[in-house]
């Protein structure tokens, strides 16, 4: 069985060379570039102990790190859970004890404090990812074997986006591997995106349309995305 989403944006790939980011520093991050870091991560995510269906829960800046990041939860097998990073603490408690993740990332200036929080909930394990691509993820990714991709349904869950929250308790929007990619499958042809297109990218990634839409659209494309923080 294959892996309903990662098989989908890993055929679309135009190669390994084609520019997938373009920093607002000048930096190139390549569809290769993002595509084996999403490897590396996905081993150590499951050298973590994460298996098809935990959750990981993800409050980070914007970064083409983070995004590999989401790719290699999606590559594992794991569900995707991206948080506002303006949660404060007390918000945060709330979210982690619903969703119940067996991995926490979080920024590194975060780290004791949800560390803290973590312990008191029994979440096991908290890695940091910094905007840009410092912190413990990395580091201990960086020796990880790449794994075969894990296998996943259409109608295996991909991600949990929580919603806002204005007429009640927030609660976790559940999504499929299919229900990201058939709307990013329309959406791309719709839109009329291909290969040649190159997309400002202002959003954040905790974002449902910064991830799910503008992300998985040009990924499924083969176009680039300006990175803007």
């Amino acid at each position: 069985m294959a892996n309903h989403l990662y098989d989908a944006i890993s055929a679309a790939n135009p190669g390994d060379s084609k520019p997938l980011i373009l920093l607002p520093e000048g930096g190139r991050v390549s569809y290769g570039d993002a595509l084996a870091l999403a490897g590396r991560l996905a081993g150590h995510l499951i050298r973590r102990g994460v298996k098809p269906g935990d959750r990981v829960a993800v409050q980070v800046e914007k970064s083409w790190q983070a995004l590999a990041l989401y790719l290699a939860c999606v590559r594992a097998g794991a569900v995707y859970l991206p948080l506002n990073t303006a949660y404060p603490l007390a918000e945060l408690e709330y979210f982690l004890t619903d969703a119940e993740p067996s991995l926490v990332v979080c920024q590194p200036e975060n780290e004791a404090g949800i560390t803290a929080l973590a312990n008191k909930l029994g979440i096991k394990t908290v890695e940091t990812l910094g905007t840009w691509g410092d912190g413990s993820l990395l580091s201990a990714a960086a020796d990880a074997p790449i794994p075969p991709v894990v296998a996943r349904a259409p109608g295996d869950l991909a991600a949990i986006l929580y919603t806002s929250g204005t007429t009640g308790r927030s609660k976790g929007a559940t999504l499929t591997h299919e229900n990201l990619l058939s709307n990013a499958r329309v959406l791309k042809d719709y839109w009329r995106f291909t290969a040649n297109d190159i997309l400002l990218h202002a959003l954040p990634i905790y974002h449902t349309h910064g991830l799910f839409v503008a992300c998985n659209v040009l990924l499924l494309a083969g176009g680039s995305m300006i990175f803007c923080a």
